[in-house]
């Protein structure tokens, strides 16, 4: 036994069981694809204040200084603490490898995306993003679209990356203040974007034609984004009312969905300057 073991049992055995932590209750033991395991990604959630439901410790869990501040920062939120057995939270996230602690995300809430349209400010700067199914992706391009001043960001519901904790933590919270609505079909969608004379502009690496042909960025514009591998889908590309692609050196590799899109928010916002 180390020296001093005992001496610090002793010291955390007192916060082994927080006044405010709930009785167990019972709860689904399938995996839930929005709970944050691990100590360290817990307390950076929690931290980020991504909106969660609760806070689920393992029972006989070690305290840690992680799992203390874990737990008051969920205290200071004013979110539920319940203990559960071990196999009871194998089951909820998925993994044995949880450290003894989960987050329980809430359901992100998605706008409708005609309320974001009769919300926007002319000139209108909208992002529609045809199958992004990198969660990272997603919540990056949301924050961008917030940093360049977007009226809001329209996803694809099926073969997508939903507004999970990763994506909100991505974000940066800007999901919290930028609305983000889900549709079932974002050839539709783009008809109802040109409703409102909006120009829509898809991003392609293999168009011949670069973001300097667009000469509409202060005109209302919808920019379009591929997946990660295959693109625009062909109905959507058609859509477009032009292709661009963003110029880059031949040894360079294809830039990701964010970054594209993040170039292309730049090129956008630098035009409307002037």
């Amino acid at each position: 036994m180390r020296p001093g073991k005992k001496r610090r049992e002793a010291a955390v055995a007192p916060s082994r069981r927080p006044t405010n932590r709930k009785p167990e209750s019972r709860l689904e033991t399938r995996a839930n694809s929005d709970a944050v395991a691990g100590r360290n990604s817990v307390v950076e959630a929690l931290r980020a204040k991504i909106p969660a439901k609760e806070l689920l410790i393992a029972e006989r869990a070690e305290i840690d200084e992680r799992m203390t501040e874990a737990l008051r920062l969920a205290k200071n939120q004013d979110l539920g603490i319940k203990e559960v057995p071990r196999g009871q939270l194998d089951g909820v996230t998925g993994t044995t490898n949880h450290q003894g602690i989960a987050l329980i995300i809430k359901p992100f809430q998605y706008k409708d995306f005609e309320a974001v349209l009769l919300g926007v400010k002319k000139p209108a700067l909208l992002i529609g993003l045809d199958g992004v199914t990198d969660p990272h992706n997603l919540g990056a391009i949301v924050r961008s679209a917030a940093a360049f001043g977007a009226a809001g960001v329209v996803m694809t519901e099926r073969r997508a990356a939903a507004m999970t904790a990763s994506a909100w933590k991505s974000s940066s919270g800007a999901a919290a203040r930028l609305p983000v609505a889900q549709v079932t079909n974002m050839a539709r969608t783009i008809e109802d974007a040109k409703k409102l004379s909006c120009f829509v502009i898809g991003l392609d690496g293999e168009s011949d034609q670069t973001l300097s042909a667009m000469k509409v960025a202060k005109e209302n514009v919808m920019i379009v984004v591929g997946s990660e591998g295959k693109g625009l889908s062909r109905l959507v590309r058609e859509k477009c009312d032009l292709v661009v692609s963003i110029p880059m050196r031949a040894t360079t590799e294809s830039l990701n969905a964010s970054v594209a899109t993040s170039i292309a928010l730049f090129w956008v916002d630098e035009q409307r300057r002037k």
